[in-house]
């Protein structure tokens, strides 16, 4: 679960990490008010989950209160990358000396949180590491044994911080540390991490995500969740129990099993295609499985053809097809749908499709075979 930029400081905050003073503002009303509360210059900034934001025009420096409505106003509605903007964040403004950069993530392949520090701040730490790597400072930390006030030393010295910015960073990073373990982060990060005129470092901004199975545990941030801007496939996802994610491409796929169903991304990518989702409909889907996900996929303007990757453990292909036969009957659909059933009752799977399915439901023995006619047909209706 990604958090907004407002509710990460929020959390940073909770957690004892400097961050400027500002509220959320829906409309320019709103922002006017908060920046006659916080007083002084202000900074009013787009509140969306990418980053650019800005490059994009997203982010204004306003003088006055009447100056902050004026650029709330502008703000608002804006499209950014294809995320429109519902609020804003208006900040006061710091006086910046200096940038630096600081995040903690969960590296899965060394199965260690790791914890990054830079001098260099501001931009994307992608661009850091590939141009600058002396600039980044990297130390994987033993999760029984945790952030030591060592080991932020270290890094501190290791990224070429500031002498006097570095008790600052010490102790934000070891708070950064706290609060990563606590929330069960999968992600915090800090760009820019500042050193100001006055002396202070403080969090500029946030970038925090949280595991999504942990949620059970934080319903406090689970409340945070906005389902008003969320893709509508993906909401309608989350509504009705099915794992989902949205992809760019125009194969609509639906497997049951994860490992299953990335397996079908990658091969349908080596068929020439391109996804559109991810869709995992369960280890043991029955017809009522497979109908819900159906909406779902079907729901997506940009899906040409569908592809059903099926194998048979649990779950029974013959259930999978009286499923599939069901939602297309309910849905009504004439999408081309190409059906790769595998394991339990395939040929019962099989015979049922071929006897009562409609002309735009066809079968394929393997899964290389299934996924090429797909992409075919999704060239075709291109």
């Amino acid at each position: 679960m990604d958090l907004y930029e407002y509710q990460g400081k929020q959390l940073f905050a909770q957690n004892g990490i400097p961050v400027p003073s500002g509220e959320v503002a829906n409309t320019p009303e709103e922002a006017r008010a908060a920046a006659q509360a916080i007083g002084g210059k202000v900074v009013v900034k787009a509140q969306v989950q990418i980053g650019g934001r800005g490059k994009a025009g997203g982010i204004k420096l306003a003088e006055t209160p009447d100056e902050a409505e004026q650029r709330a106003a502008e703000i608002l509605g804006m499209d950014i990358k294809g995320h429109t903007v519902h609020r804003v964040w208006i900040e006061a403004a710091s006086n910046i000396a200096k940038e630096y950069y600081a995040s903690i993530t969960f590296d899965r392949g060394e199965k260690k949180p790791l914890v990054m520090l830079s001098a260099v701040g501001g931009v994307d730490i992608e661009e850091v590491a590939s141009n600058q790597p002396d600039k980044l400072a990297r130390l994987h930390i033993d999760p029984l044994v945790g952030l030591q006030p060592h080991d932020a030393r270290w890094l501190a010295f290791a990224a070429g911080i500031d002498p006097e910015a570095i008790k600052g960073v010490v102790s934000i990073l070891g708070r950064l540390y706290r609060g990563f373990v606590q929330l069960d982060a999968m992600l915090m990060e800090i760009n820019p991490l500042i050193l100001t005129e006055e002396g202070e470092v403080i969090a500029l901004d946030s970038k925090v995500t949280i595991d999504g199975n942990s949620l059970f545990r934080h319903p406090d941030i689970a409340a945070l969740r906005d389902t008003t801007t969320s893709d509508p496939q993906e909401k309608m996802a989350q509504e009705r129990g099915v794992t989902y994610v949205k992809l760019d491409g125009d194969v609509g796929i639906l497997g049951n099993g994860a490992g299953l169903v990335m397996s079908t991304l990658d091969v349908v990518a080596l068929a020439g295609g391109s996804p559109a989702n991810f869709l995992d409909a369960g280890g043991g889907s029955q017809a009522e499985e497979v109908v819900t996900a159906l909406e779902v996929l079907l729901s997506d303007d940009k899906v040409k053809v569908l592809l059903i990757n099926i194998f048979g453990g649990i779950t029974r292909c013959d259930e999978v097809a009286e499923g599939l036969l069901t939602a297309v009957e309910q849905l009504g659909t004439s999408l081309p749908i190409v059906v790769r059933l595998d394991g339990t009752n395939e040929e019962e799977g099989r015979r049922i499709i071929a006897e009562k399915a409609p002309e735009n439901v066809v079968t394929e023995a393997t899964m290389l075979s299934a996924a090429e006619r797909a992409v075919a047909l999704a060239k075709e209706a291109a």
